[in-house]
């Protein structure tokens, strides 16, 4: 039987608010209401997002709990730190998914540390895949009435890894992730180092040395999944490109495992997930293979000489990272097929 889900937007303006209408859009039961920001309320949505030909000449509204009552469903594409407040004026019945970091975190501390001020609490964590005790996330998210959409690079690093870690052929406590990603990770703010001229053939470092927001979120993950005293050297690093994140994750093999069984602990654990894939082996995942669809490529090896498990994994961080794994999460929590409205075929060249 059809069912309409309404679904508020709030954020429409920006780079996750834009792709969430994108993502949405294609979901045979969705119908939008209110779409909402701040600075930019009165615009028509094709000011700020003229690809979003549909909804062109919807009006943006102004963002209050006012106007993002009355709907099944509201997506929060706000900055980090915005969304618990007008979460917390929102309806329980209400299915809250939020796009920013305010609940991903379990710990109080953590969040203090690594992103200053008060913890707006912890809701149902939006990763299906994420290896769980007893199972995966997909089974605690139905019913759900508020959940947190993972960091985009903690989706890259954790489908990345999570499979050693479970299956205990690689050694949590030395893991070293180098990331390569696109721009629009950092969002629309007009910032000198985000201008295309600065950008534009060059690559840069950002958040070096043990301080990048996403570190909590990935230690939380792979602890989730049976990793103890999990320990990452994590370095992001802006590329020349709109979109994309590609991931080089390595940790030590762990003692006694051998190259079979770490690519058996791979093909066990994605062999099937709708969304993650295992390459062929001998095959490397690319960015451009993950554009516009919620797939996550992954290929794993191990580096005999150096003793390690070197993975490699490819996501879209505005679709997998982000919008894709909303969707995802919403028709888990609302009863719907997981896979409904979700594209698996990137865009290429």
């Amino acid at each position: 039987m059809h069912m309409t889900i309404s679904v508020a937007v709030s954020g429409a303006s920006g780079y996750v608010g834009g792709e969430v209408l994108r993502v949405f859009s294609e979901h045979p039961d969705v119908e939008f209401g209110a779409l909402t920001a701040h600075s930019s309320a009165g615009d028509l949505v094709g000011v700020h997002q003229p690809h979003l030909r549909s909804l062109a000449d919807r009006t943006i509204v102004e963002t209050s709990a006012e106007t993002l009552a009355g709907h099944d469903v509201v997506v929060l594409a706000l900055p980090h730190g915005a969304s618990g407040e007008i979460a917390a004026q929102l309806p329980p019945e209400t299915l809250v998914i939020d796009c920013g970091a305010d609940h991903r975190l379990a710990s109080a501390e953590a969040w203090a540390e690594y992103y200053g001020g008060e913890h707006a609490g912890t809701w149902p964590y939006g990763m299906p895949e994420l290896i769980t005790p007893g199972g995966h996330q997909r089974d605690n998210l139905p019913g759900s009435r508020r959940i947190a959409v993972p960091g985009c690079n903690v989706t890259a690093v954790t489908l990345a890894l999570q499979p050693g870690v479970a299956a205990g052929v690689v050694d949590p406590t030395d893991i070293v992730a180098v990331l390569a990603n696109g721009y629009s990770g950092a969002g629309k703010k007009l910032a000198t180092h985000l201008l295309a001229s600065e950008g534009l053939g060059a690559a840069s470092p950002y958040g070096v040395g043990g301080v990048h927001r996403h570190i909590p979120e990935i230690v939380q993950n792979l602890t989730s999944a049976g990793g103890e005293d999990v320990t990452i050297s994590f370095t992001p690093t802006l590329v020349p490109m709109a979109r994309g994140i590609l991931a080089t994750v390595t940790a030590p093999l762990a003692s006694g495992a051998d190259a079979a069984q770490v690519r058996a602990a791979w093909e066990a654990a994605y062999e099937n997930e709708p969304f993650v894939h295992l390459l062929p082996e001998g095959q490397w995942p690319t960015t451009a293979a993950t554009l516009g669809a919620n797939t996550c490529l992954v290929q794993v090896a191990v580096d005999q000489k150096a003793g390690r498990v070197v993975v490699i994994s490819a996501i879209d961080n505005l679709v997998k990272g982000t919008a894709g794994a909303a969707l995802q999460s919403m028709n888990l929590a609302l009863g719907v097929e997981e896979t409904t409205g979700l594209q698996t075929l990137g865009v290429a060249p």
